[in-house]
């Protein structure tokens, strides 16, 4: 008998990637989408496509997705950011397994990422397998500020076909998402105790962290091999790194001033 398949996404002012991304699962027998105060066309679009939509007040994105995941009825959970695409080939391959009886409950789905419209291959960047699809109940996200991954006990197996991560297709896009990311990083990072107090600290997080990362990702794991594009990728991914710890001494250093004073 084949498996219900439901596909969770959470949106806020999407209506640029959600058409893209709900056309590509379009076979999939329910599309549940939890929006948090979308002001475009986002929620009209979902309802075109004939989506199940939540009006939810933005609680973090583990916990937004947790929620979405709750309302699904399918047996089969599909995650999906509202950037990305499930392929042709994932989409047979996702309809195949279902339609037998798949011998895990958890698998994981290789993600091409597109840095201005050029898939990323290199660097680390690919095959940047994710774990998305899983019999519900099985797995849940853990409820981080960002960089939430699910969580899942016991095998996975890895499929082949790719989802497809229309993740920056511009620059300004990619600088507005990582001052966002740095901000709730730096909280994250001042949470968990990996602040910039100290000298040695802050020279490590915010100077050779970010040198050492661009580094290893562009020279030794072959970045450089993705042209321009991977050169501008690495080169603002350190930045990132960079920004999120001075962000995190900022926050730090205020606080330590306001108590002080």
């Amino acid at each position: 008998m084949e498996k219900i398949l439901s596909v969770a996404i959470i949106t806020r002012n999407e209506e640029t990637n959600l058409p893209r991304t709900l056309e590509s699962v379009r076979w999939a027998d329910e599309v549940v989408i939890v929006d948090s105060g979308s002001t475009d066309g986002t929620v009209e679009i979902a309802w075109r496509f004939g989506a199940k939509i939540i009006q939810e007040s933005w609680h973090g994105f583990g916990k937004q997705k947790n929620l979405a995941i709750e309302q699904c009825s399918g047996e089969w959970i599909l995650s999906l950011d509202a950037d990305e695409e499930v392929s042709e080939a994932l989409a047979e391959e996702i309809e195949a397994l279902l339609a037998g009886t798949p011998d895990v409950d958890a698998y994981l789905l290789p993600r091409r990422n597109l840095f201005l419209d050029r898939w990323i291959r290199h660097g680390g960047y690919y095959p940047d397998p994710k774990l998305r699809l899983f019999r519900k109940g099985t797995a849940q996200f853990e409820e981080r500020a960002v960089h939430e991954t699910l969580q899942h006990v016991g095998a996975a197996r890895v499929l082949h076909g790719g989802l497809i991560h229309h993740a920056y297709p511009t620059l300004e896009s990619y600088i507005e998402h990582m001052n966002t990311y740095s901000t709730l990083g730096a909280g994250q990072a001042a949470a968990n105790g990996k602040g910039s107090r100290s000298l040695p600290a802050f020279l490590w997080n915010v100077l050779l962290n970010p040198l050492a990362t661009f580094f290893y990702n562009y020279i030794l794991r072959l970045g450089f091999l993705d042209g321009r594009e991977g050169l501008l990728l690495h080169l603002y991914h350190s930045a990132y790194t960079s920004w999120k710890y001075a962000k995190a001494w900022q926050s730090e250093n205020t606080k330590f001033t306001s108590f002080a004073g």
